[in-house]
């Protein structure tokens, strides 16, 4: 008899005892879900936005989702909770198209307990050492009961950012590039750099903790490695390379039109090297605990904050051919925080990914969008190697 069979007969002896009335969930058993855990790049931090409108008020030119009762006076009332639900009162984030809930995958459960800000040790349980976010429990111990009620097919994990310091690190870049001038510019890349390579072997071994701590879970769950699937997913820079921006060096308008106040050098640094840093490290703390790898450094190219390939939503409205899938850095409207995050159209991106993903065999991938097309039609995904 195989192991469902057996599991089957003892579930059924065991509601004949007690008169049944309880469905059975578990591995293989009850809806079906897909579950993210991690940090703000997969919890929705963001999803509040369509593009970046050139218009600060109102609707911001039809990209501000959480505009309501606008009066036709460019005045509205604004609820962000719209999109980020309860996550708005806890400074979690999850939005309503955070890369997990606009996943196409025939499942019946779309489940997110990513958290902005978080770090390793909050997906971590607590039983290993877990910490608490927001004071919020750590992300695997919610993952033990979803796991118990339902039948979780996939499991994508986002974390390690915030560990080595990544969004420190392109602020400080920001900030040198407001206190210096194109005739002596202040290049944060060499210092930068020097302290995110310091930082990269912790936060490997966070990350491969981390995902241990998954799989501890899983089995608590009475989950076997072949009843799910554990996949990593990494980060594509919110910056494309310096080469791509639209707007001058000379000047103001990276910062009040754009809201990419960078120097060429130090987009460069962030787009290539340090997002490739870390996704490395992640893919190597995949490895070792035999998690799937998935690739999206390539997932919003044409789209990442003041690329010349797209451009700021005016009087016409977003539309995602044209409009950037990154919010700016931005302190005037809506939360800082969503600065230098997918928007509602990189994080449908995202989750057209692992939409891709999930249709694939398992393996390690890569997700690029094509040229010229969006995230409804025009991603692809590969073997990375």
């Amino acid at each position: 008899m195989g192991r469902k069979a057996v599991l089957m007969a003892v579930v059924a002896a065991i509601g004949l005892a007690s008169g049944g009335g309880e469905a059975l969930a578990g591995p293989g058993y009850g809806p079906t879900a897909i579950v993210s855990l991690g940090d703000s790049f997969i919890s929705g931090e963001g999803g509040r936005w369509m593009g970046n409108g050139s218009d600060s008020f109102g609707t911001r030119s039809g990209t501000d989702r959480a505009a309501v009762d606008c009066d036709g006076w460019d005045r509205c009332a604004y609820e962000p909770e719209r999109i980020y639900g309860a996550s708005e009162g806890d400074r979690c984030h999850r939005s309503d198209v955070a890369p997990i809930e606009s996943a196409p995958a025939a499942v019946d459960r779309r489940v997110n307990l990513a958290c902005s800000g978080a770090r390793a040790k909050n997906v971590v349980p607590t039983a290993l050492g877990g910490r608490p976010h927001f004071g919020v429990p750590p992300q695997a111990d919610a993952l033990s009961s979803l796991a118990a009620q339902t039948d979780v097919r996939m499991v994508v994990v986002t974390v390690g950012a915030n560990d080595a310091g990544f969004g420190r690190l392109v602020a400080g870049c920001a900030l040198d590039w407001v206190r210096s001038s194109e005739y002596d510019p202040v290049l944060c890349a060499p210092s930068a750099q020097a302290a995110f390579a310091s930082a990269l072997p912790a936060t490997e071994r966070g990350v491969r903790r981390a995902l241990a701590g998954v799989r501890r879970a899983m089995a608590g769950a009475g989950y076997l490695r072949t009843d799910y699937r554990l996949v990593t997913m990494g980060y594509a820079s919110p910056l494309p390379a310096g080469r791509w921006i639209r707007y001058p060096e000379s000047g103001w308008s990276r910062l009040d039109r754009g809201g990419c106040p960078f120097w060429d050098a130090d987009a460069d640094w962030a787009a290539a090297v340090a997002t490739a840093s870390i996704d490395a490290a992640i893919g190597r703390a995949a490895s070792s605990v035999g998690a799937e790898y998935l690739d999206v450094r390539h997932a919003l190219d044409g789209h990442q904050l003041c690329d010349s390939r797209s451009r700021s939503v005016g009087p016409e409205g977003p539309s995602p051919e044209s409009a950037e899938w990154v919010r700016r850095l931005e302190f005037g409207e809506g939360s800082p925080r969503e600065s230098l995050h997918p928007n509602a159209y990189g994080q449908r991106a995202l989750g057209a990914c692992i939409g891709l993903l999930y249709a694939s065999p398992v393996g390690e991938y890569a997700c690029r969008l094509e040229a010229g097309r969006t995230y409804v039609d025009g991603m692809t995904i590969g073997p990375t190697r």
